[in-house]
């Protein structure tokens, strides 16, 4: 993770560009990028699909830039081209409303707003094409450097003077800036705008903020089974033990067999243990070997709360305990890995979640990007720890389900609850039940 190309896209902040066909997104994308991203022409419609590319951008750092399908588009393509255009706003940090100035702001852009402002994403409008202007509006360019909390009437075209009309209504940090992807105009303060806003969304936390101080010593159970990747460790284990390496501590690592040995070697070195960290599929084994003054969390636990659903998932999980013959439990996971024979969520929970309740339960799964818009079927979700996703797409995830009476966990939490754990854990990471 050392390196800028080893940067997971999870943690790099994701820029959307939107906007109706042939307003100049793509145009704008590759001004911005610098790079041909997009395929550009003159005919509407050009980008069919949502187009990403992982990046570098100065002044934010490492990025995901996203070209989106025209928010117009129509007929029954154009539908579902539309519809991922709305699941790509799902995981956006910050977006580029691009206009074409020509025609000023049409009901799609409007449209567009309000679901920025719906999901409190941080968003800059881009009046393109100002090269096939007459004139160019002083008040626009005054307003290259400005990151403003409420959008300013240009005092110039109607469609324009009725946007910032709008400016009491609009809460979430945005700008507008008048811009040319053909001439290169305001490209750059554009970026400058993007990176001010982007920046806002990279923190400095971490999965052991708050529960790390240098020299500590923690011990981490890292099954080496049928379902773990060949060759390299996961994200939240690669993560854990790079923060542990930055704050000057150590990391013991170990497979679940040989932790009583681990410990036993510890105790006689007199060495305190700041706590155990543990796959959540070993919880069961490792909370039977694990002294019970030795804090004792999960890999998925933590990811929990670095994204920041933790206490709601916490809530969440009590459901477990009220599911009946015939209920529909959603499997979600993040990312799409192929499923081994001994897949942790489409196989290990499933089973448990049985022997705990007692009850014939029904498992569906999504993976990856795909998560249903409709979650009235299922009794509950329980979501993997969401490594492969974005703080935003998690906490958009847990947010619909809310929204929808569904209650939201996810594996680490559902795994600790059922073995009578959960408690243990919340206290190793100061969460009060």
């Amino acid at each position: 993770m050392g390196m800028m190309s080893e940067v997971p896209s999870s943690e790099r902040v994701q820029i959307g560009f939107f906007g109706i066909r042939n307003a100049g997104k793509s145009s704008v994308v590759n001004a911005v990028t610098g790079q041909n991203l997009s395929v550009i022409s003159d005919t509407p419609g050009t980008t069919t699909d949502p187009v990403r590319k992982a990046m570098e951008i100065s002044p934010i750092g490492p990025v995901v830039v996203i070209d989106t399908p025209g928010f117009d588009d129509e007929g029954e393509l154009g539908t579902l081209r539309v519809a991922k255009t709305k699941e790509t706003l799902r995981r956006v940090d910050v977006a580029v409303l691009v206009v074409d100035s020509t025609l000023g702001m049409r009901p799609k852009d409007r449209e567009l707003l309000d679901i920025f402002e719906k999901l409190r994403i941080p968003y800059i409008v881009a009046l393109n094409k100002t090269d096939l202007m007459l004139q160019v509006p002083e008040a626009q360019a005054g307003m290259a450097g400005a990151v403003c909390q409420s959008r300013a009437s240009s005092g110039t075209a109607e469609d324009l003077k009725q946007s910032g009309s709008e400016a009491g209504q609009r809460t979430v940090p945005h700008a507008e800036l008048a811009v040319s992807a053909k001439t290169g105009w305001h490209i750059r303060e554009l970026k400058d705008l993007i990176g001010r806003l982007g920046k806002a969304k990279i923190s400095s936390l971490g999965l052991l903020d708050g529960l790390i101080e240098p020299g500590d010593l923690f011990v981490l159970v890292i099954p080496q089974d049928a379902s773990a990747p060949k060759g390299r460790l996961i994200l939240p284990e690669q993560m854990v033990i790079h923060e542990i390496l930055d704050h000057a501590s150590m990391a013991l690592c170990c497979q679940p067999p040989q932790l009583r040995q681990t410990l036993a070697f510890l105790a006689q070195s007199g060495k305190k243990i700041r706590m155990v960290i543990t796959d959540s599929q070993a919880f069961s084994e490792v909370s039977k070997a694990v002294p019970e003054e030795i804090p004792l969390a999960s890999f998925s636990i933590l990811m929990a709360r670095y994204k920041g659903v933790l206490e709601e998932a916490a809530r969440g999980v009590k459901a477990v305990d009220m599911l009946q013959d015939g209920d529909k439990v959603l499997m979600s996971e993040g990312c799409t890995h192929h499923r081994q024979c001994q897949d942790i969520g489409t196989v290990k929970i499933p089973a448990w979640l049985r022997a705990y309740t007692k009850k014939s339960i029904s498992i569906e799964t999504s993976s990856g990007f795909g998560f249903p818009e409709d979650l009235s079927p299922y009794r509950m979700v329980i979501h993997c720890g969401g490594c492969m996703l974005n703080e935003r797409e998690v906490q958009s995830r847990m947010r619909q389900a809310r929204e929808q009476g569904v209650p939201f966990t996810n594996y680490g939490i559902t795994i600790a609850y059922m073995n009578g754990i959960l408690q243990r854990s919340a206290k190793a990471i100061g969460l009060a039940l």
